[in-house]
């Protein structure tokens, strides 16, 4: 979208011309930046589940939703599980397009972008932490004795509660693509058409309440999950973990409208990485 406002694909800033804030808020860069880590989703999931044509275990809950709608437009089931990667790098590319902007790319830019993701995932670990609450006293010097739950990953996957190391970091890189896929990308948009075009309310209204609402349907998505017609609980609900993933909801539109898609899915999959390791090595189970 592009327009009087000022901002491009749902993005509410501008930057000055071919600075790295503006290459890299681009949908070409997004394309590009999340090229690896759809190629690694796809590859450790069929490397772990040989069954192809199964939804695998490990399966992100948004990527099933997209896997599904396909199979109901009339694509095949092989298609329909390939398409939601390809359905990833086309609409970004139809974003591209829509908004007429270069094409080309610096791939220094690549790496910056991957520091800007680790960094920009910090104040999330820094928010899980704390709202975990102080635990018993630190039996060790390590920080994170301090807290006695393990740390929210902000990915939904069918059927799971609790994962080996590879699955999870999978599992966490799909969330961070298809969640944000879904839950910014095309919830916000389709919220936005309906709270501004639809509903006549005021720009900033409609930015509120898309977020909030995005927000709150992202938290609750990672205790209840739609799949297969029926709903089922996927983990039991936690306030502090309820509250934490809303403001992650929060975080991530703010990011999505800032700095554009491809920083957004790569602060959540870098978050999800991050936290894994975390609870690997400071809480197992």
């Amino acid at each position: 979208m592009a327009g009087k406002r000022g901002f491009n694909s749902g993005q509410l800033l501008s930057f000055a011309q071919n600075s790295y804030l503006e290459r890299t808020s681009r949908a070409v860069y997004a394309i590009i930046f999340l090229l690896p880590f759809i190629i690694f989703y796809e590859l450790g999931t069929i490397l772990i589940n040989t069954d192809l044509l199964n939804q695998s275990q490990i399966r992100v809950v948004a990527f099933v939703w997209l896997q599904n709608f396909l199979e109901y437009l009339g694509f095949g089931s092989k298609f329909a599980w390939i398409a939601p990667p390809l359905a990833v790098v086309i609409i970004l590319a139809a974003f591209q397009l829509a908004s007429g902007k270069r094409w080309i790319i610096n791939f220094g830019d690549l790496w910056l972008m991957a520091v800007e993701c680790i960094l920009l995932a910090v104040p999330l670990i820094i928010t899980s932490l704390l709202l975990n609450g102080p635990a018993r006293p630190p039996q060790n010097s390590s920080l994170f004795h301090f807290f006695e739950k393990t740390i929210p990953v902000c990915s939904a996957a069918a059927g799971i509660n609790k994962q080996p190391l590879l699955p999870s970091i999978i599992t966490g890189i799909g969330a961070g693509i298809y969640e944000e896929l879904v839950f910014r990308l095309i919830l916000i948009c389709l919220l936005m058409l309906l709270f501004q075009d639809a509903l006549k309310l005021s720009h900033k209204a409609s930015i509120i309440l898309a977020v909030l609402i995005s927000a709150a349907l992202f938290s609750a998505h990672h205790h209840v999950i739609f799949l297969n017609g029926r709903l089922d609980q996927s983990a039991p609900f936690n306030l502090p973990e309820f509250t934490f993933r809303t403001l992650a909801g929060v975080y991530f539109a703010a990011l999505f409208a800032v700095r554009g898609f491809g920083i957004t899915a790569g602060t959540h999959a870098f978050y999800d990485i991050i936290a894994v390791f975390i609870n690997a090595q400071f809480f197992p189970q």
